[in-house]
């Protein structure tokens, strides 16, 4: 579990996840893996093709249409590689140390499990190759690979600056409490003044959850600005996000069958399609 994975397509915001991913990798002493995955919807096969219909007995045709296919998939190979290039060499100029390539046939989400034994921490952009011209869109890929993988992923959302400030929503149940062990233990955010923010009423079963978390975000050297504050999850931590200046927010994610039901039509959804701050999502 020692690396930093960015994952690069190509698109609009693979500058913003590789400036995001040299971040981490610096903050976290790690070394950087640049991956492209070359998955079957951007390349088609044989297979696709021979089950076309109406071509009856026009086999050169058929064959034309898989030379081509053929072509088109030697090309989107060597668009990888150079879209791969390209990153290193921004990596490299933005400090990166230690960065390796890596190019790999099939779906994104099986190759990052293939890696997360030796991952800490995934970086992936809100609007992948497929989804450029919807800014609002989640990365088609972000839910799957939430539901799956159960390492940290940092989300950028546009340009990426080093955050000065970060912003945990904390709601004292047990993913919450996740976030802040993972949280306490990392280096990522440690010397970031931490604003811990629980949106509700202030039972006192709920002041006790809260200073709990406070007191371990402390005792791992965070400067920690705790609050509870009346009202709805979303427009309470938009809000605070908003007159406090925060540059990035923290929120856990919850595991097994309830990542589906938190990523559609969950506040956190909504956070994820509107947030103009990057997020980290954490199992």
């Amino acid at each position: 579990m020692t690396n930093i994975i960015a994952c690069i397509d190509g698109s609009s915001l693979s500058e913003c996840v590789t400036t995001a991913s040299v971040w981490a990798a610096k903050q976290m002493g790690s070394p950087l893996i640049l991956m492209h995955s070359l998955e079957k919807e951007a390349v088609r096969t044989d297979e696709d093709l021979s089950g076309s219909i109406g071509l009856g007995s026009r086999e050169h045709l058929l064959e034309e249409l898989v030379a081509l296919d053929a072509k088109r998939a030697k090309l989107a190979l060597e668009h990888g590689k150079l879209v791969l290039e390209n990153a290193k060499e921004f990596a490299h100029k933005a400090g990166a140390k230690q960065i390796e390539l890596l190019q790999r046939h099939g779906d994104l989400v099986d190759n990052l499990l293939d890696l997360e034994e030796e991952s800490r921490l995934i970086v992936l952009g809100r609007c992948g190759s497929g989804h450029t011209q919807s800014a609002h869109t989640i990365g088609s890929h972000i839910e799957r690979v939430a539901r799956t993988l159960h390492r940290p992923i940092l989300i950028s959302v546009g340009k990426f600056k080093a955050p000065t400030n970060f912003m945990i929503a904390y709601d004292g149940r047990e993913a919450a409490d996740n976030a802040i062990a993972r949280i306490a233990q990392s280096p990522l955010l440690l010397g970031l003044p931490c604003h811990l923010v629980m949106a509700g009423e202030a039972t006192p079963e709920r002041r006790a959850k809260l200073e709990e978390a406070h007191q371990r975000l402390e005792e791992e050297g965070f400067d920690v600005t705790a609050s509870i504050i009346p009202g709805k999850i979303y427009p309470v931590l938009t809000q605070y996000r908003e007159e406090n200046q925060i540059e990035l927010m923290a929120m856990g994610a919850y595991a097994h069958s309830k990542v589906h039901q938190f990523f559609v039509g969950s506040n956190t959804s909504k956070m994820i399609i509107e947030s103009d701050i990057p997020l980290l999502i954490l199992r």
